[in-house]
């Protein structure tokens, strides 16, 4: 496999350091590590005492893992618990559990399509949901990012074509890329108007986007499924799809994703309780992060670079070309910011970015470290 050396991925070991979250490259212990600007902690929920604790006691409780899938003997309280205060929470009828949000957008898109769907996709949707329609047999059609016009143009021409056919709408309430959101209410609208089934991954939204950090899906009935994870604003790990009764029995019933597994790990679970209790108890969270997020974007457009788009705790920063996104990488590093180029195929060619994260507890000062970092570069506005 011939790989140009800029698109080469390698793997590479962080060690956190301390409560304050930085990571440090490797095992050693040759510096006090960098400010992650990497990771999807939005919430700074995994190193939380309270979460911690959680996950600690329901591992002595029942061991490292579940050790049999859910239909079996996997099934333990504290899964119940918490499908049933996600449901709570986000209004929905049914919550069942996932070990990855991989395994859930497989199961949500198999469980909503099959060869005779026709789905209708945003064309930066995760690889995990390409994946399930590719496994559901569904015919694929896809429409510019975020462009409703598109959209509707592809639903009527469906619609034209095959008056009875079953539609399938894909889209993510916040791109994990290009930190954008849909207009959620005229998209569910336009699948509403034409009778189209609508799938929302909510991974990267919810304990940040939306009324107290429910996504941007929470109250709108025309959303059929919600597919959430874990492993980022909640700070442990697995997934969940929410949805109405009869869906949810469907899933339980057919979904091989869900019956073949082992069951997510008790502790994650508890994890993923205790970090639910919090986001409850501090409602704004969410809202001051966003805050946050607009002000990143206005000192980077007063520093010069063009104002990274998008609402919310993901800052893209388009530098363009792939080694000069590397480059950029190696010396906010030097300066103990740690942040990723993302690089083709993961976005569109001619757009690798450094992707900035943003995280509740980051210190103030990140922000003018960086912009000094920048200036200092010449790197491409």
């Amino acid at each position: 496999m011939s790989i140009p050396p800029a698109r080469r991925r390698q793997l590479r070991t962080w060690t956190p350091t301390g409560e304050d979250g930085r990571l440090r490259a490797g095992v050693t212990d040759a510096d006090e590590g960098m400010l992650d600007l990497a990771s999807n902690d939005y919430l700074s929920l995994c190193r939380h005492p309270a979460v911690i604790a959680a996950a600690h006691e329901e591992l002595l409780r029942s061991g490292a893992g579940a050790a049999g899938s859910r239909l079996v003997s996997g099934t333990r309280p504290v899964h119940d618990q918490l499908e049933t205060a996600l449901s709570h929470w986000l209004g929905r009828e049914r919550v069942l559990l996932f070990p990855s949000g991989f395994q859930a957008n497989l199961a949500a898109v198999s469980a909503l399509a099959d060869r005779h769907t026709i789905v209708l996709a945003d064309r930066l949707i995760h690889h995990s949901l390409l994946v399930g329609v590719q496994a559901s047999g569904a015919r694929l059609r896809r429409f510019a990012h975020n462009d409703l016009q598109a959209l509707e143009h592809l639903l009527r021409q469906c619609r034209n074509d095959r008056p009875s056919a079953a539609l399938l709408v894909i889209t993510e309430s916040l791109f994990s890329m290009e930190g954008t959101s849909p207009v959620l209410a005229d998209l569910s609208a336009l699948c509403r108007e034409h009778g189209a089934k609508l799938l929302l991954d909510e991974a990267h939204a919810l304990g940040v986007l939306g009324d107290a950090g429910r996504g941007l899906g929470f109250g709108m009935h025309d959303v059929t499924m919600i597919s959430g994870t874990f492993g980022k604003s909640f700070g442990s790990g697995g997934a969940f799809l929410a949805c109405d009764e009869a869906l949810g029995e469907h899933l339980l019933q057919s979904s091989g994703a869900f019956r073949y597994t082992t069951a997510l790990a008790p502790s994650l679970a508890a994890a993923a309780l205790a970090a639910l209790q919090l986001i409850q108890a501090n409602p704004t969270w969410g809202a001051e992060l966003v805050q946050r997020g607009e002000t990143w974007r206005a000192q980077l457009q007063n520093a010069g670079w063009t104002r990274p788009i998008g609402t919310g705790p993901i800052v893209p920063l388009l530098v363009g070309d792939d080694q000069a996104s590397l480059d950029l990488q190696g010396e906010l590093e030097l300066a103990g910011l740690l942040t990723v180029a993302i690089r083709p195929p993961t976005v569109p060619e001619g757009s690798a970015r450094l992707r900035l994260v943003l995280h509740r507890t980051l210190p103030d000062e990140t922000l003018d470290s960086l912009i000094q970092v920048l200036a200092r570069t010449g790197s491409p506005r």
